[in-house]
């Protein structure tokens, strides 16, 4: 398939997303697509595969050849084009599709969002030799939404395999993968069951990058910088310093915090005593005993499926620990509800952007907040207004107050969740790859705020498969393999 745009527009409640957009996508092209959050990426995706029409103001066109004839319906050549990435991804949480991995991957073979009927035998077969690609065929009957994030994706990867589709779309598709689950992905993308077949990835990070990509795609606030072969200065220009040299800045300053540890003796925010978490009848966390410190910055790492996120929603109160442990929260006892708790803590993950509503505004997403909410019940009082507004302009997002969730980019939602978090004056983080979608400037920015947070004595435990997005004032690690600790102390050098 050869996919051309030409002089392609995109507006969203009046707002230009994408300008005057000419690409010309041969057979066999395997391209970037870089550029800052809110540069139009996810939108552009989007339009290739006929999930969003383009302006019809202008004289433009989107035109898709496909066995020596030309159409100019996405819909005509649909069937052609596979999607993976996060976005798509979430969509299995908010319509609550709970189906056996195999099964999800079945529906690549029959290029359906759900089956139509069982799986034949010769189809099973197909489906596991997939997920065995994958690394994951052990994963095979579990429920999709008892997967890590991580095991989602890789899940998803073997469906689009399945697809067998011309064009495949990679939208941030390595976010969320450890080194072992990324090393997988890179090779199945260069490996000869993808070999001459064109593919289109976005990324945000250096370390994002697969390698095999010929062409780059470099967009900067909805406009084409560049469009053509990708060298590596280009890349690096394009990728505005991500990775390695953030961590070289960051690992300088890294003793600041640690210098004053000891001014005063440790009280505890929360304890884990021996505590094990069940999810859907599987056994997520073992034996897990932990104490976080106020004052304590920990940064929890794994490997997918390891329970990092189970654990972050553990302490926040969203699942509870099994008869025989135990978990104490400072301020909360007989009497005294969770919400008192929570009212104080701060919480960005995954979950959060998948379930909110996407007609609701991005002011009443930072006050819902306050309430510990998806959403709101009540009308937002001025009070409430002046504090989201306060939060929003710490993220440079006041100008955004009025917009809809809908209007926003993944790296843009992300912020909210941010400012969603601040407003209500934490005294402990939570963050679940909370850095996830953001470019280089962004991700720097909001580690600046995270780090200023600890220097004034808030709590975080927070997981991340970067190293670069450690806090330079990050004082302890835990480390989890299979639900258990490995590792639980001060930071290794």
């Amino acid at each position: 398939m050869e996919i051309l745009l030409d002089h392609l527009w995109l507006h969203r409640a009046g707002r230009p997303i994408l300008q005057d957009i000419s690409w010309h996508i041969r057979k066999g092209e395997r391209w970037l697509v870089v550029g800052g959050s809110g540069a139009g990426k996810t939108q552009l995706l989007k339009i290739l595969a006929g999930d969003v029409w383009p302006d019809d103001a202008v004289p433009a066109s989107r035109r898709y050849l496909l066995q020596d004839e030309w159409h100019d319906q996405p819909a005509e050549v649909r069937d052609e084009i596979a999607w993976l990435g996060p976005e798509r991804q979430d969509r299995y949480e908010r319509y609550g599709w709970n189906f056996p991995a195999i099964d999800v991957v079945g529906t690549g073979l029959h290029r359906t969002d759900l089956l139509q009927h069982p799986l034949t035998g010769a189809e099973r077969t197909r489906c596991l030799a997939l997920l065995r690609t994958a690394g994951i065929a052990r994963l095979a009957e579990r429920r999709f939404l008892t997967l890590s994030y991580g095991e989602r994706r890789l899940v998803l990867l073997a469906r689009a395999l399945a697809w067998r589709a011309a064009v495949l779309l990679l939208d941030e598709v390595a976010t969320g993968l450890d080194g072992v689950n990324q090393k997988r992905l890179y090779a199945l993308l260069s490996g000869r069951r993808l070999r001459g077949s064109t593919w289109i990835c976005s990324a945000h990070r250096a370390e994002d990058v697969p390698p095999g990509a010929t062409h780059l795609l470099w967009l900067d606030a909805g406009t084409v910088r560049h469009a053509g072969r990708v060298t590596p200065k280009r890349l690096r220009d394009a990728l505005a310093g991500a990775g390695s040299a953030l961590q070289s800045v960051r690992e300088a300053g890294r003793s600041r915090r640690n210098a004053r540890l000891s001014v005063k003796p440790p009280r505890s925010i929360i304890e884990l005593q021996n505590a094990d978490v069940w999810i859907d009848g599987r056994h997520i966390l073992r034996d897990l005993s932990l104490v976080v410190n106020r004052g304590d910055c920990w940064v929890v790492h794994g490997a997918n499926g390891s329970g990092k996120s189970t654990l972050l929603r553990t302490l926040y109160g969203d699942h509870a620990v099994a008869s025989g442990g135990s978990i104490r929260r400072a301020g909360v006892g007989p009497g005294i509800p969770l919400d008192h708790f929570r009212s104080h803590t701060g919480l960005i993950a995954p979950h959060l952007q998948t379930d909110y509503p996407r007609h609701h505004s991005v002011l009443d997403t930072v006050v819902s907040g306050l309430h510990s909410s998806i959403g709101l019940n009540f009308p937002v009082t001025p009070g409430e207004s002046r504090r989201a507004r306060a939060a929003l302009r710490q993220f440079d997002l006041l100008d955004f107050a009025g917009r809809t969730l809908h209007e926003l980019s993944y790296g843009q939602m992300r912020r909210v969740l941010f400012a969603r978090a601040a407003v209500v004056r934490p005294r402990l983080l939570l963050l679940d790859e909370a850095f996830t979608g953001l470019n280089s400037a962004l991700r720097r920015m909001l580690l600046d705020w995270l780090e200023a947070q600890v220097d004034a004595g808030v709590t975080v435990v927070m997981a991340s498969h970067y190293r670069s997005e450690w806090p330079i004032n990050a004082t302890r690690e835990l480390m989890l393999s299979r639900g258990r600790v490995t590792y639980a102390g001060t930071i290794r050098r």
